[in-house]
């Protein structure tokens, strides 16, 4: 990441770092095994893009946690909806391709359950509005307390609100190019190698999801349990989880760079409990 250039608070190398800390100290510690044994294969592997959550509305929506990209240069390439999880999002990415894609969603708050609106408005009423103007806010977890029981109830509507609820704000994941992995030929040999090692994948809608065709495979991690402290106690619930992407060329040779939303809709559950 030493080529990220820098703007007047953190360059992108520094962002990326914090977010690779924070990630990988309290959201996926199993992503530094599973960087030590592809490193241990033939060299650092490439990041090809991360992923962050948030819920709706003018004080924490996902524009709020853009900003700071669109900052360093980046720009929305893409538009997604996720109907059946109320989901919507946005990904960026940086005219120097070497720079890591960034996927952001949102809640749609207004289409869920006043229950659920109730209790995020709980949580997160007392944030002032200016909170996102700094940018350590990305990689800072909770700024809220939570219960075990709000937890719970969000969990029954939203296994997306659950997380975000719980854990706050930071990437969800980090993902692994295959196409820059040397020692695989491709998205099967990867997971394989998982498998191997004693990791679970995803088998939500198949090992591998997408295909040559729209462009894009991707396959997964399931989340890292990890202990989270509520204000009744402690859980123990999903974290974080490592994704690995293929990237396939179009007609004009060049690597298709955007998401499938039937791919990613199903990378998400990654974190279900």
């Amino acid at each position: 990441m030493s080529r990220y250039r820098r703007n007047a608070m953190l360059s992108v190398e520094q962002l990326f770092e914090h977010l690779w800390q924070d990630y990988t100290t309290r959201l996926c510690p199993s992503a530094l095994k599973v960087q030590k044994l592809l490193t241990h294969q033939q060299g650092e592997p490439i990041n090809d893009h991360i992923a962050l959550r948030t819920f709706s509305g003018s004080k924490l929506g996902l524009e709020q946690l853009a900003k700071h990209f669109v900052e360093l240069g980046y720009y929305q390439a893409g538009e997604y909806h996720f109907e059946a999880k109320k989901l919507y999002a946005h990904h960026y990415q940086h005219p120097e391709a070497d720079y890591p894609k960034v996927f952001i969603s949102e809640l749609n708050l207004a289409a869920c359950s006043e229950t659920l609106r109730d209790i995020v408005n709980k949580l997160t009423h007392d944030i002032p509005s200016q909170y996102t103007d700094d940018v350590r806010f990305l990689f800072q977890g909770r700024p809220w307390r939570i219960s075990k029981q709000d937890y719970a109830e969000l969990s029954k509507e939203s296994e997306y609100a659950a997380w975000v609820a719980a854990h706050g704000f930071g990437a969800n994941h980090f993902t692994i190019s295959v196409n820059a992995l040397p020692g695989f030929a491709d998205l099967e040999q990867v997971n394989d190698f998982l498998v191997w090692h004693h990791f679970e994948l995803n088998h939500s809608g198949g090992d591998i999801k997408g295909s040559e065709a729209v462009g894009l495979q991707q396959s997964s991690t399931i989340a890292d349990q990890v202990s989270v402290a509520c204000s009744d106690g402690e859980l123990c619930i999903p974290g974080g989880f490592y994704e690995f992407a293929k990237r396939f060329p179009l007609a004009d040779g060049v690597l298709y760079q955007g998401f499938v939303e039937a791919s990613a809709d199903k990378i998400f559950e990654s974190t279900n409990r």
